[in-house]
C-alpha cells in the first residue's frame, strides 16, 4: 500500500465512473516505455539475541531508516515519526513488525534491477554492523510469536491490525509474520492487460512452488512449503484469491473497477491522518453517505488508495503486480522479476504461456492454488499431472523471452542468467522450502537456530 504525507487540497473529487477507469487506462504504456518495479522484504533481528527490534529502541528501526539519510535517503514522515525513505532507488519503508522493504525503482532492465538490490543491501548491511542488526531472507519468521514482534507507528496499520480479526484468522499472521518479494509491470493497451492478468494469474502458483520459502512456524516444520501463501487463504475473503472473473468474456478494467467498488474499506486519508473506514463501502463514499465522512465525497487519492486495498494473487493498479512469491536470499530477488519479464515482456513469449494454460477451468485453477502451498510443485495441474510437469516448459518460454529482449550488460551479457536458481530448483526437483527441512532434519537436527546463518542476507 502507498506511503501517503499529505492530503492534496486540489485533488478531484470523483464525479464519474470514468475517473474510476482512470488509473488503469493511464497505465498504458508503449512497450519502449514499458519498466520493471521490483519490491522485496526482509525480517531484521538483533544479531546478539535474534530479537526483532522495536521502532524506539536506541539502534531499532527508526535509527535504521534515519542512518539511510547517509547514502542521500530522505525521511518521510508521519505524525513526527520517520516511517519510509525516499530516494534514487524508489522507496526504503516498514511493514507492520519492522520488515523493511525496498520499492524500487521503475528500471528499464534486470540488469539494473539487481544493482539496485546490491545497493540497498550493502548500504542496510554496512548500518546493521554498525547498529548490531541482520536481516533474515525468508516468507515467515521461522521462530517468532505473533506477541514476540513488535509494531511500527503507522495509521494504516493501528486500523488494519484491529480489522483482520474481525475478517480471517490469520490476518494478523500475514501482518506480522510475512515476508515477499513482488514485481510491477507494465501493458501497452486493455487487451494486452487482459491476456498478461490471465497468464500471471493462471501461473502465480508455479511461482508460489519455485519461491517457496516458509517451511517453520514458531521453531517447527509447519506442514507447508509455503506457509505464507498458506496464511493468504484465510486473511479476508472479500480482498483475496484467484479472482475467477478475470477469466471471463469481456473482462477489462470496467469489470475490475467494480470488483474494486465491492471490496470493503481500510480507512481515508484526510490532513496527515487516516481515519477509520475499515469494512465501509466505496460506493457509498461514493454517493456522500460514508458514515465517517458525512457528506463528503471521495477524491482521485482515496480511489488510488483504495485500490491499493485488495489483496489477490495479481493486482491491478496502473501496473500488474505478481504476488505469489516467498521472500528469500538475493539472487531470488532478481529471479523472480526474471521470470515475469521473461513470461510477459516479449509477444511471443506471452502467447506461448497463455497457450499452454487458457485450457484450464476455473475449479482446477482454484484447487492449485489451495494446493501449492502444501505441496509444491507436486500440486495438482487442472486436466492431470502436476505442477512440476509444466515448470521446465514455462521456465524455457521465460527464457526464450529473456533472449528476444536482448538487453545486455556491460560483460555482453543477456538477462536469462537470472533465471539460474529456478533452473536449479527444477534441476533438483527440489523448492528451498523442501531444501531446508532437508537440512533441519538432518546436519541441524532440528535445531532451527542454523536458519540464522544459512539464510541471511
Amino acid at each position: 500500500m502507498s506511503t501517503r504525507q499529505v492530503s492534496d487540497r486540489n485533488d478531484p473529487i470523483i464525479e464519474s465512473r470514468d475517473m474510476l477507469v482512470a488509473p488503469m487506462q493511464k497505465g498504458e504504456k508503449p512497450n519502449a516505455a514499458w519498466r520493471i518495479g521490483t519490491e522485496h522484504e526482509k525480517f531484521v533481528y538483533r544479531t546478539e539475541d535474534r530479537r526483532a527490534p522495536s521502532y524506539d529502541e536506541p539502534g531499532g528501526i527508526r535509527d535504521l531508516l534515519m542512518a539511510l539519510t547517509e547514502y542521500g535517503w530522505e525521511p518521510v514522515m508521519e505524525g513526527g515519526k520517520v516511517i519510509a525513505m525516499s530516494g534514487p532507488d524508489g522507496a526504503v519503508s516498514l511493514e507492520p513488525a519492522g520488515q523493511l522493504e525496498l520499492s524500487g525503482a521503475p528500471l528499464v532492465n534486470l540488469h539494473q534491477t539487481c544493482a539496485e538490490t546490491g545497493r540497498h543491501l550493502a548500504q542496510v548491511k554496512t548500518i546493521g554492523d554498525k547498529l548490531g542488526l541482520a536481516y533474515l531472507g525468508m516468507g515467515l519468521w521461522p521462530d517468532k510469536t505473533r506477541e514476540e514482534l513488535p509494531i511500527m507507528p503507522k495509521g494504516r496499520y493501528e486500523i488494519m491490525l484491529r480489522h483482520m480479526p474481525r475478517v480471517g484468522s490469520m490476518g494478523l499472521d500475514m501482518m506480522l509474520r510475512t515476508c515477499t518479494i513482488q514485481v510491477n509491470l507494465d501493458y501497452s493497451s486493455e487487451a494486452d492487460m487482459v491476456k498478461k492478468f490471465r497468464t500471471s494469474l493462471a501461473l502465480q502458483p508455479l511461482a508460489t512452488a519455485l519461491f517457496a520459502n516458509s517451511p517453520f512456524l514458531e521453531g517447527k516444520p509447519n506442514g507447508y512449503l509455503s506457509y505464507r501463501s498458506h496464511i493468504w487463504t484465510d486473511t479476508d475473503p472479500a480482498r483475496t484469491g484467484m479472482l475467477s472473473f478475470v477469466f471471463d468474456e469481456g473482462f477489462g478494467y470496467e469489470r475490475y473497477v467494480d470488483y474494486m467498488l465491492d471490496v470493503p474499506m481500510y480507512f481515508v486519508f484526510r490532513e496527515g491522518k487516516y481515519i477509520d473506514a475499515s469494512g465501509l463501502s466505496f460506493r457509498d463514499f461514493l454517493d456522500g453517505k460514508l458514515s465517517v465522512l458525512p457528506g463528503e465525497k471521495p477524491t482521485a487519492s482515496d480511489w488510488v488508495d483504495h485500490l491499493s486495498s485488495a489483496f489477490p494473487e495479481v493486482r491491478l493498479k496502473s501496473f500488474l503486480e505478481m504476488r505469489g512469491a516467498d521472500g528469500g536470499p538475493w539472487n531470488r530477488i532478481c529471479a523472480l522479476p526474471a521470470l515475469w519479464v521473461g513470461l510477459l515482456y516479449d509477444q511471443t513469449a506471452l502467447d506461448a504461456a497463455w497457450d499452454l494454460v487458457k485450457g484450464w477451468d476455473m475449479d482446477g485453477r482454484e484447487k492449485l492454488r489451495a494446493e501449492v502451498p502444501r505441496l509444491g510443485l507436486d500440486a495438482p495441474l487442472p486436466g492431470g499431472g502436476k505442477l512440476r510437469d509444466i515448470a521446465a516448459e514455462v521456465l524455457a518460454i521465460a527464457r526464450g523471452g529473456l533472449s528476444a529482449r536482448a538487453m545486455l550488460n556491460e560483460a555482453g551479457d543477456n538477462e536469462t542468467g537470472y533465471l539460474q536458481p529456478l533452473d536449479e530448483i527444477i534441476s533438483t526437483g527440489k523448492t528451498p522450502a523442501e531444501r531446508l527441512l532437508d537440512l533441519h532434519q538432518g546436519p541441524w537436527a532440528g535445531d532451527l537456530s542454523h536458519i540464522y546463518g544459512e539464510k541471511s542476507f
